[in-house]
């Protein structure tokens, strides 16, 4: 049987991060105030969109961070965006058993 390299039977802490960024990252985008309705107001996503429109001039420009979590707020994470994230949790969680595995030597 092939693994990728995210998720390995001798590795399953970075098995199990990947997993649970790909699940929780758009529980995290609607709690941050990106939903399919909008931007929140009060929320964390409507100060960085005013901070991000203040630093441009009054607009937020098209492919901004903001712009991207929006949109990944709106229409969930495209395949591309998925495999991004779990990658990124992959990577932690490889990181993070590495650096416990020093420590429990």
């Amino acid at each position: 049987m092939r693994y990728s390299a995210e998720c390995s039977p001798s590795d399953p802490a970075s098995c199990s991060v990947s997993v649970f960024t790909v699940v929780l990252a758009p529980a995290a985008l609607g709690a941050m105030g990106f939903t399919a309705g909008g931007i929140v107001a009060g929320s964390t996503a409507a100060g960085m969109m005013s901070s991000a429109a203040a630093a441009s001039g009054g607009g937020v420009a098209a492919g901004s961070l903001v712009a991207v979590l929006q949109s990944a707020g709106a229409a969930g994470l495209s395949a591309a965006g998925t495999a991004v994230t779990a990658g990124v949790g992959g990577a932690a969680g490889y990181i993070g058993s590495a650096i416990a595995s020093k420590f429990a030597k």
